[in-house]
């Protein structure tokens, strides 16, 4: 039987993986969608100014935390000897600290931060290259980082399914 910090523990990690899953899944299907059907200056000024308020304490839990979650989770459950679901969190929590923590600070932050350095062309069509430059690249990277999201959500759902096949002792 598992003790409550660790089922605490899971529960958490559950969340917070789902929560970072679905922000960058949102950005696929809907917000960046938006952004490439509008005038490309309004893109332009709506993404600096998205990507200025995403700093808050309610996105970083899910941002930062995740991998932590998933990673102390993994070592209660090592500790409660239930190897098969310690393995699956710990490969959930590497895929997210990797593919989408990582990955997030070291390309799509930089693309940000250019991007928010930049004053928004009046002229539309140089506001439509310089969207254009930023949108697609963007949104590969996006792609791969809730791809690996999902993943490790998954990896820590599988987790849990293996703990419910655990022989219990009589």
């Amino acid at each position: 039987m598992l003790n409550k910090p660790t089922v605490t523990l899971i529960y958490l990690s559950l969340l917070l993986s789902a929560a970072i899953f679905g922000f960058f899944y949102a950005w696929i299907c809907s917000t960046m969608w938006g952004l490439d059907a509008t005038d490309p200056r309004i893109a332009i000024e709506a993404m600096q100014a998205m990507n200025g308020s995403v700093r808050n304490a309610v996105f970083a839990p899910a941002f930062f935390g995740t991998p932590i979650a998933l990673g102390v989770t993994a070592f209660m459950l090592r500790r409660a000897r239930c190897n098969k679901s310690s393995l699956l969190f710990s490969l959930s929590a590497g895929i997210y600290l990797f593919f989408g923590l990582i990955l997030t600070m070291a390309i799509n932050v930089p693309m940000n931060e250019a991007l928010g350095a930049l004053s928004v062309p009046q002229d539309i069509n140089h506001a439509r290259e310089i969207w254009v430059e930023y949108s697609g690249p963007w949104q590969f990277w996006n792609q791969t980082r809730a791809v690996a999201s999902g993943i490790s959500f998954l990896f820590a759902v599988a987790g849990v399914l293996t703990l419910s096949r655990r022989p219990h002792p009589n």
